[in-house]
């Protein structure tokens, strides 16, 4: 196979996921050991319903993965329902709003992704991008068999943020949970 065949393959196995996508569980910023496996940046990507052009966008990302990845499954094109896929629905895996009327997909890299604003500069405030915000994703599929177990997993590329959305996981900020206290009252707390 041919550099560029195999480079135009690869590009069939890209989405960049639309700007309704929330992130949730998003170990972006420090990669991280999960059941003792080697370390990686991870984030679940929640992708709502009504979003039918990224959905088919990994639809078509997932079948040319399938196609790119014969060579793993024995030379031959298994059946997609014999495999193990990463487009999961929310209604019926999760019991959790913020995953209903959704699909969620399971991203992760060794490699730290990139992560920019809406202008593409980079974000370094580790506060800005959490679970619970809206981002564009940029994700690649590629074809696994080990230890018995075949399938589609997804890579996670780059993050752009793009809106502010209610943090998930329960964490408040400090600034939800307190006041300001005047510093004339400090004398009080003394007495």
């Amino acid at each position: 196979m041919n550099l560029r065949r195999k480079n135009n393959m690869s590009q069939q196995t890209k989405v960049v996921t639309g700007v309704n996508t929330r992130l949730s569980y998003a170990n972006i910023w420090e990669p991280k050991s999960i059941n003792g496996g080697k370390e990686k940046y991870s984030v679940s990507l929640i992708i709502p319903k009504s979003d039918k052009a990224t959905i088919a966008a990994i639809e078509k990302a997932i079948d040319a993965a399938i196609q790119e990845g014969i060579g793993k499954f024995g030379g031959k094109k298994p059946n997609k329902a014999t495999l193990k896929l990463p487009l999961r629905d929310g209604d019926v895996e999760r019991d959790d709003a913020a995953y209903q009327d959704s699909y969620f997909i399971n991203a992760n890299s060794i490699t730290a992704p990139q992560i920019v604003d809406k202008h593409v500069q980079p974000i370094l405030d580790r506060d800005e991008v959490y679970s619970g915000c809206y981002a564009r994703v940029s994700i690649n599929f590629y074809a696994f068999n080990t230890n018995g177990n075949r399938g589609i997993a997804c890579g996670l590329g780059n993050i752009q943020k793009i809106r502010d959305g209610e943090p998930l996981g329960g964490h408040a900020s400090a600034s939800d949970d307190f006041t300001a206290i005047d510093d004339s009252s400090d004398d009080d707390f003394l007495a």
